[in-house]
């Protein structure tokens, strides 16, 4: 079933990416670790221009480009290693979910494409941004996402987001700065 969200050029995309079953994962450093470390792959090998983004309890929202390949097969790529290295990552004996979270992860790979676990959702829920006005709120729905989820008080206080890099901070990951009118909530 399509959601209408494609990616139909290699313009400038604003990316949603879901965890199955709203499965908290990114409340431990180690997967949120998995996620940058493949995002700074993707940015030096792929040609990933990322200019935001945010990695919530569940979810990632990017604002991002691709330079010369596909931003779709980046993104297939880079859900399907993330996924791989997570699954991986849940098997240490230290991790206490490990057995709920392998079987919400079984049961949404079930019957699909005879995969035995599945991580991310197939929908990248792709908005194609088209305007200085859309950047603007992209952007800042980016950098105000976990201020509004009550984990920190300013943008630039949370490490997984670029909100840092807006804010000429240190940064765990670098972006490429878009010119918007950043506003904090």
């Amino acid at each position: 079933m399509s959601s209408g969200y494609k990616i139909s050029t290699d313009g400038l995309y604003f990316l949603t990416f879901q965890v199955v079953g709203w499965v908290d994962i990114f409340t431990r450093k180690i997967y949120r670790e998995i996620v940058l470390k493949n995002l700074l792959y993707c940015q030096e090998n792929k040609g990933l221009n990322l200019f935001a983004y945010v990695i919530m309890s569940n979810h990632i929202h990017l604002v991002a480009q691709s330079e010369y390949e596909s931003l779709s097969g980046i993104i297939r790529d880079f859900k399907s290693y993330t996924g791989k290295k997570i699954l991986e990552a849940i098997q240490d004996p230290t991790e206490s979910r490990r057995d709920w979270m392998k079987l919400v992860f079984e049961y949404h790979g079930k019957d699909k494409n005879h995969q035995t676990y599945q991580v991310w959702t197939r929908d990248n829920h792709a908005e194609h941004v088209f305007s200085q006005k859309f950047i603007d709120q992209k952007v800042n729905y980016i950098h105000n996402n976990h201020v509004r989820a009550g984990i920190v008080s300013r943008p630039e206080d949370y490490l997984y987001s670029s909100a840092s890099n807006y804010a000429d901070m240190d940064s765990m990951l670098e972006v490429t700065r878009l010119d918007c009118a950043w506003k904090t909530y």
